[in-house]
């Protein structure tokens, strides 16, 4: 136990104050997947597009991945984390505006504006790695994802606790507590040292970007992020209003099962490195894909609580499989020279699935029901299925 903590331990003091930072300001994440598809019943023109806050939230983290990567290589890790918390504090205020005037307009700017912070915070695994040596980089990324874990708690629980002020609209509150947490989030990533990042020494020149892209070690880690992130976004934007709005569960119970799914992400980062290192990158990838198919067949069984559940904790721990089995076989996919655009392109790729997965979850789930939703998700499982099954296949006779 204690040598397990010691590598933990000698982790330099910016991965902390990453952690401690992301801890507090990705709250907004599942406070907007709880709260706003509730909101979104009340102000939305029509039911249909009440999940279309959390969409744009996605979509915002999507082309903002660009634009936050930029800033990043030209402010600095700090100077571009700065430009991330000011656009979640920016997001919180427009939040709680729209809450106390009842408008949906700044309830998707809200949600433009936290997801658009969402890029910067992306980045913030990018400075993890580079504040540690080769050795310490599980260890470091297991730290930054496990911050998450503090995330899934806080958020839903700033939406119940803030839901019903004395003097203020519905979810008011719950906007105004997010901004004190982002005004504490500044305040820790002050501490936060600035990294002399090595260069590389073998001077090789950076490939084109389209050369980078068609490698078949990137594309399957892509393929392992990009559909990771699809399949969870379609289902878990939709499964707070399933629960409420159509199968009569309470909110009480949507949060519930809102914060197991987010813990069942970010939870199993204490185990997933040692078990990477035991099963290897391809299997675990095969693992992460055979959880999304039970997802699938547990999800379209029943209505009830437990079949939520059990269907969303299985999505988590898949997701976090396979997010971890794409973010370490990327760096393969690149020289040091190279890192900054392929890096922006995986991330742009992976946001702009998410962004599209979301914004059509709230039409698919009014126009043809829960069940289909989740037949819809076969065809992606499955192809990551194949993609993972092969690559694992490959693996062993190497």
């Amino acid at each position: 136990m204690r040598q397990w903590w010691s590598v933990y331990a000698a982790l330099p003091a910016n991965v902390w104050v990453l952690f401690a930072t992301l801890a507090l300001v990705m709250t907004s994440i599942p406070l907007m997947v709880l709260v706003s598809g509730l909101i979104g019943l009340q102000l939305a023109p029509k039911p249909s597009l009440a999940t279309l806050p959390l969409a744009l939230a996605v979509t915002g983290t999507a082309f903002s991945t660009l634009p936050a990567a930029w800033l990043m290589h030209r402010l600095g890790r700090r100077g571009g984390g700065y430009v991330g918390l000011l656009l979640s504090f920016l997001g919180a205020l427009a939040g709680a505006l729209a809450c106390q005037i009842y408008s949906f307009t700044w309830l998707l700017v809200a949600a433009v504006l936290l997801g658009a912070s969402g890029a910067f915070y992306q980045q913030f695994r990018f400075a993890a790695l580079e504040a540690v040596s080769a050795a310490q980089a599980g260890p470091a990324v297991s730290v930054i994802m496990f911050s998450g874990v503090v995330a899934a708690f806080l958020g839903p629980e700033l939406g119940v606790l803030g839901r019903g002020w004395p003097g203020s609209a519905e979810y008011t509150g719950s906007f105004v507590l997010l901004g004190v947490l982002v005004v504490v989030a500044a305040l820790v990533f002050s501490r936060l040292q600035a990294v002399t990042v090595a260069t590389s020494q073998t001077h090789e020149p950076a490939r084109a970007l389209g050369v980078l892209l068609r490698q078949p070690i990137f594309l399957q880690a892509l393929a392992a992020a990009a559909i990771g992130y699809g399949v969870m976004s379609f289902l878990m934007t939709s499964t707070p209003i399933s629960m409420h709005d159509m199968h009569g569960h309470s909110v009480d119970d949507a949060k519930w099962v809102i914060q197991s799914h987010l813990l069942a992400m970010f939870v199993p980062s204490l185990f997933a490195g040692a078990l990477l290192k035991w099963l290897g990158v391809q299997r675990l990838m095969l693992l992460g894909s055979v959880l999304y198919a039970l997802v699938l067949v547990l999800g379209f069984l029943g209505v009830s609580l437990m079949h939520y559940w059990g269907a969303l904790v299985l999505l988590g721990i898949g997701w976090n499989f396979l997010f971890l089995s794409g973010t370490s076989l990327l760096p393969n996919a690149y020289r040091p020279s190279e890192k900054f655009k392929v890096q922006a392109a995986n991330d742009f790729v992976i946001f702009a699935v998410q962004a599209i997965a979301s914004l059509s979850a709230g039409w698919v789930l009014y126009r043809f029901g829960w069940h289909l939703q989740i037949l819809l998700c076969l065809l992606p499982v499955l192809v990551l299925l194949l993609v993972s099954a092969k690559a694992a296949s490959v693996c062993q006779e190497e």
